[in-house]
């Protein structure tokens, strides 16, 4: 039965991003014999976000709210909508403390080839956000992969025939990288200088 458990632990570590089997092993071996207090934690934390934690219906970010705080706090600029690919992008913008406008998440990105399309990371959704009177810029800040700047061309041109001014990260973002692993004075400064 033992040996079920911990394959079981070691198979469920795997599924995240960057996980091994050697590294998933150590985790799992690491939490059953030096740290069962911090192995607890972990499960009661993933299984109360799991629980909790849904979409924003504004900005379709992560939050335990119907509207998320960013979504409702009066001191964002309504005018200026930031669009990036998860959440985690949308957090090293916010860190970079460069940015006082609102978001939308596409939890995703397009790409053909994996069966993504426009209605898998809810395009229809950003249009109608983007064209609610109230935004004037739609900053593109999409990763600068293949996939990410083939998404950011689909909703500008798509913005642009809706009449929306279209601004996109300035390029001083590394290709090939994604926002939440570049440097935040990076950051900062492609967003201060976007196009």
């Amino acid at each position: 039965m033992a040996e079920t458990s911990v394959q079981a632990l070691v198979d469920a570590l795997r599924r995240l991003p960057g996980v091994g089997a050697k590294s998933a092993s150590r985790m799992a071996f690491h939490l059953l014999q030096h740290d069962r207090e911090g192995a607890q934690l972990i499960a009661q934390a993933l299984q109360q976000a799991a629980t909790r934690v849904r979409h924003c219906s504004l900005c379709h970010t992560f939050t335990e709210d119907e509207v998320c705080g960013t979504c409702r706090d009066p001191q964002r600029d309504a005018t200026r909508l930031c669009v990036v690919e998860t959440p985690a992008d949308q957090a090293a913008l916010e860190r970079t403390g460069a940015f006082r406008g609102r978001y939308f998440v596409l939890m995703g990105r397009l790409s053909p080839l994996d069966g993504i399309g426009p209605r898998d990371i809810g395009l229809d959704k950003l249009f109608a956000r983007a064209a609610d009177g109230v935004v004037q810029e739609v900053i593109l800040a999409t990763n600068f992969t293949a996939e990410g700047e083939a998404t950011a061309h689909v909703i500008g041109e798509a913005l642009r025939q809706r009449g929306l001014q279209v601004t996109r990260l300035a390029r001083g973002v590394p290709a090939g990288s994604e926002l939440e692993y570049v440097d935040l004075g990076t950051i900062a400064h492609a967003l201060v200088d976007r196009r």
